[in-house]
């Protein structure tokens, strides 16, 4: 962690904020009570990013639904890997983050697909969450 790092727990605000950014993928479900179903599992999360970005829904410079395809990717692995939304805070301004208690593992999920989006790559969804799962794991048991 960088020590001119500060971190916080969400205000209202700030969950406000994260839902909107969630809404904009979650009302491409409406309609659909199977869909909508299977959003409430981290697999139905993966798999409703995974249909956006093959749908092309969001074109590339359409940075805030492709944020929230990241934080929808965030709420996947807070809820795979005991992770909790944070807010950092440096010189560059605030961010949400997902903190490993106890530890020194933060990840910034939020840009991780509109950053690949936006250099007009490829995203696996499935492969990116398992590699960073995985990082997880590893980090955890190295006690970082």
């Amino acid at each position: 962690m960088n020590p001119d790092q500060r971190f916080r727990d969400l205000t209202d605000e700030d969950r406000k904020w994260l839902s909107d950014q969630r809404s904009r993928v979650e009302q491409l479900l409406v309609g659909n009570p199977d869909a909508q179903r299977k959003y409430q599992t981290s697999a139905g999360k993966l798999g409703t990013i995974r249909a956006v970005l093959e749908g092309g829904i969001f074109r590339a410079d359409q940075t805030f639904e492709l944020q929230g395809l990241g934080i929808i990717l965030g709420d996947a692995i807070s809820a795979e890997m005991g992770l909790d939304w944070k807010m950092v805070e440096d010189q560059y301004g605030t961010s949400p983050c997902l903190v490993l208690k106890g530890t020194s593992v933060v990840l910034y999920p939020q840009t991780m697909i509109a950053k690949h989006v936006e250099r007009g790559e490829t995203v696996d969804v499935f492969d990116l969450f398992n590699w960073l799962c995985g990082q997880i794991d590893e980090l955890k048991a190295k006690g970082c």
